[in-house]
């Protein structure tokens, strides 16, 4: 897959002609005198000041974006390295971070690494090139080694992992409360009185996905009326599609996705079938809440809301840019949201 890179910066004053030298000509002054005016500087008389601040204004002046960084060593540009921007998830966690940068002066550099651990890394070095300010990324699930992310540390550059993160600890991290969610899902079946659930789970290298399917097995296991639990990984939609046309010769009367990629997969094989949902097959996911809403009835879905995750993850970065160096892993609240199709 190939690198997509967006760029959500102000680009004016690359597209302004209007420097401090031609203000100067204009009135006369000194390059310094009309820099120092432009800052408020006590030095420059009231009056000066006023006659710089209008010409620039006339003449749509704004200050070199990379000249000032190169000054303060701040870019005010954060770099966001996620597997794909399409997925609903992802996007919802992007238009939060974008949100809450714009609000606080900052930029967002989106890019994605296509769950490409050679890209990544490529991706990683682009940030570094662009002085990143700091780095909100969700590893792919073959990336094993994330020193290369650790030592950005030592540019003072620091570093949210979210959604996919790495397990070791001394990392920031923030996260859907994955086993939480799955507990809540399984729970939910157990109270529909269902005997044969499909479970269909992510990458079974990703933490997210160990942590899912523990939380989930565990939870159905432990029911005294015993319920038959069928397990199988998908790490795509199409994956997912061909899991389910595998195990419907087993009869299966309840489905459920560990994500809406996966859903997607599945709910494909039961229109195809001409199954109904959910008098012939029952359907359960966790998601952010879009895909459930495609179908009819609704999917019941356990919420994991990319843009409460991204304000998280943004509130997070902020704490280390403030100097925190406390080391956690965050989550945000689970909510079972009821459909049609349990």
């Amino acid at each position: 897959m190939c690198k997509f890179f967006l760029t959500y910066a102000n680009t004016s004053s690359y597209m302004n002609n209007t420097t401090l030298k031609k203000i100067s000509e204009i009135l006369g002054l000194s390059i310094s005198t009309i820099s120092r005016a432009l800052k408020n500087h006590p030095d420059i008389s009231d009056k000066t000041k006023q006659r710089v601040v209008e010409l620039a204004e006339t003449l749509d002046y704004e200050p070199n974006a990379n000249a000032i960084n190169l000054r303060t060593s701040n870019s005010k540009l954060f770099g966001l390295i996620v597997p794909s921007i399409s997925n609903w998830f992802y996007n919802a966690f992007i238009a939060s971070v974008e949100e809450e940068s714009r609000k606080n002066g900052y930029s967002l550099m989106i890019l994605q690494s296509g769950d490409d651990p050679l890209i990544e890394i490529t991706n990683l070095k682009l940030c570094r090139q662009n002085r990143i300010t700091g780095l909100f990324v969700c590893i792919s699930p073959d990336t094993t080694n994330i020193e290369p992310f650790l030592k950005l540390k030592e540019l003072d550059i620091p570093v949210i992992f979210f959604d996919k993160v790495p397990e070791i600890n001394n990392c920031n991290k923030v996260c859907v409360a994955d086993s939480l969610s799955a507990t809540m899902a399984a729970n939910a079946i157990v109270n529909k009185k269902k005997k044969k659930v499909l479970g269909i789970f992510g990458n079974p290298h990703l933490l997210i996905t160990k942590k899912r399917l523990e939380a989930f097995q565990n939870t159905i296991n432990e029911k005294v009326n015993k319920i038959k639990l069928i397990t199988d990984h998908a790490s795509s939609s199409v994956e997912a599609e061909e899991i389910m046309l595998r195990h419907l010769k087993e009869k299966p009367d309840t489905i459920f996705c560990m994500s809406d990629e996966i859903l997607i997969g599945a709910m494909k094989v039961v229109q195809q079938k001409g199954l109904k949902v959910p008098q012939d097959i029952a359907v359960i996911t966790i998601s952010n809440g879009g895909a459930p809403k495609l179908y009819y009835p609704e999917i019941t879905y356990v919420e994991t809301s990319g843009h409460k995750l991204g304000k998280l993850a943004f509130s997070s970065m902020m704490a280390c840019l403030g100097g925190s160096t406390f080391i956690q892993e965050l989550t945000i609240e689970s909510l079972l949201v009821e459909g049609g199709s349990l």
